[in-house]
């Protein structure tokens, strides 16, 4: 429990709820600005998100263009997505995880 088994100070609480706060603020922030890119057929397809998931930029190589075939465009475009987003989950992970994590024991008191 609390020394002396005594109640929390509700300041001090508040002061470590207001710090969690800003450093989940900050980190959101970044993730915001932070670009992580994703390909597909050799390199053919990029796809570029946000650290919040958040598609910003497409380039495809004329040589993955064939008129007679967008199926397998559409799936290059499909699978660059789909590698840049999960670079971008695995940096939410890495900047959030710590921050999140210490909810559950960092401020006593909270049920979470």
């Amino acid at each position: 429990m609390f020394p002396g088994g005594g109640q929390p100070n509700m300041q001090q609480l508040m002061k470590q709820a207001q710090k969690m706060q800003q450093a989940l603020a900050q980190a959101q922030q970044e993730l915001a600005e932070a670009k992580v890119q994703g390909s597909a057929g050799g390199g053919l397809v990029e796809a570029t998100v946000t650290g919040a998931g958040e598609l910003v930029a497409l380039t495809i190589a004329p040589a993955a263009v064939d008129p007679e075939d967008t199926e397998t465009l559409a799936d290059l475009v499909l699978a660059a997505v789909r590698d840049a987003n999960q670079a971008a989950q695995k940096m939410q992970a890495e900047r959030m995880g710590p921050l999140t994590q210490g909810m559950g024991g960092g401020i006593p008191g909270l049920p979470f």
